[in-house]
C-alpha cells in the first residue's frame, strides 16, 4: 500500500490500520501533497482485504489545520487570480472527504490538538470521532474573510443547525467537551487513554464481518439524503440482499445455536 513521509501507515493483525498525519511543521495543513497522499491511501485501504477498520490520527499539536494557506496565496499570483488553482484545490479537498464517506472500510479520527477548518471537516468527515480532552475545534474562516463554505457541508451533516451557525458564524474555538454535547465527536478522554481508547473501538468493529459493515455504512450515507419513504424502499431492499449474505445466515445460525460466528466477509 502506498507509504508517505507526509502520511505514515501501520496495519495490526487485527485489521486495524492507522494512518499518521505527519506534517507537523506545516500542522498537518492539507497541502496538495497531502490531498493527494490522502485520496491514495483511502482508495487503497478500501481495496485492501486485509484492513478492516481504518483510524485517521495525526502527529505534532495540531491534528489538521486545514488548508495551506501559503501554497493557496500563491495561487494568486497566476494571471486569473487563482481561479483554477482554488478550483483544482476544493475539487482535490471535497473529493478526499468525500473518499472517506464513500470507503468500505469504517473510519475512526483520533483527534489531538485543534482540527480547523478542513481540519475539522476531516473529523467531522469520518464516521466516528474520539477526541482527546486537550482537542479543541473551530471552522475560523470568518475571521480572515473566508467563510468556511466546504467544511460546512460536513459539519452540518453531523451537528444540529443551531450548533453547526454558532461555530460558522462565530470562528470560535469548540473545546472538545462541546463537541461532545453537539455531536461532533463520539467520547471525549485523557490523552494518554486516547489511543488505547480509539484502539479499542477499532478492534471491536473489526471484529465484525466487513461485508456487513460496508454493507451498513454505504446505506447509512444514501438514505440520510432521501426522503423518509424512499429512504424506507431503499433500506428495505438493502435488508432482503443482506439476509441472502452467507455472513448474515452464519451470523443467526450462530445466534440461535448460541455458538461464535464464522465470519466468510461475504
Amino acid at each position: 500500500m502506498h507509504i508517505s513521509d507526509i502520511l505514515l501507515r501501520d496495519l495490526d493483525g487485527d485489521g486495524v490500520l492507522r494512518l499518521t498525519l505527519n506534517d507537523p511543521s506545516r500542522r498537518n495543513a492539507l497541502s496538495e501533497a497531502m490531498l493527494t497522499t490522502l485520496s491514495t491511501a483511502f482508495v487503497e485501504a478500501g481495496a485492501d482485504p486485509e484492513v478492516r477498520v481504518i483510524i485517521l490520527a495525526a502527529n505534532g499539536p495540531a491534528f489538521c489545520a486545514g488548508h495551506d494557506l501559503k501554497e493557496m496565496t500563491a495561487g494568486r499570483a497566476n494571471p486569473d487570480r487563482g481561479r483554477a488553482y482554488f478550483t483544482k484545490v476544493m475539487t482535490m479537498c471535497s473529493g478526499v472527504m468525500q473518499g472517506i464517506v464513500n470507503c468500505r472500510k469504517p473510519v475512526i479520527a483520533e483527534v489531538t490538538g485543534v482540527a480547523t477548518a478542513a481540519g475539522c471537516q476531516l473529523v467531522a468527515s469520518c464516521d466516528l470521532a474520539i477526541a482527546a480532552d486537550t482537542a479543541q475545534f473551530s471552522t475560523p474562516g470568518v475571521h480572515i474573510g473566508l467563510f468556511c463554505s466546504t467544511p460546512m457541508v460536513a459539519l452540518s451533516r453531523n451537528v444540529a443547525d443551531k450548533h453547526a451557525m454558532e461555530m460558522l458564524l462565530t470562528g470560535d474555538m469548540t473545546p472538545a467537551a462541546r463537541a461532545a454535547e453537539i455531536g461532533l465527536v463520539n467520547r471525549v478522554v485523557a490523552p494518554e487513554e486516547l489511543r488505547q481508547v480509539t484502539m479499542g473501538m477499532a478492534r471491536k468493529i473489526a471484529s465484525k464481518s466487513s461485508m456487513t459493515l460496508a454493507t451498513g455504512k454505504r446505506a447509512y450515507y444514501v438514505q440520510r439524503e432521501m426522503g423518509l419513504s424512499d429512504a424506507y424502499d431503499y433500506a428495505s431492499d438493502v435488508m432482503v440482499e443482506n439476509m441472502l449474505a452467507r455472513d448474515a445466515e452464519e451470523g443467526i445460525g450462530a445466534f440461535i445455536q448460541k455458538r461464535a460466528p464464522q465470519w466468510q466477509d461475504v
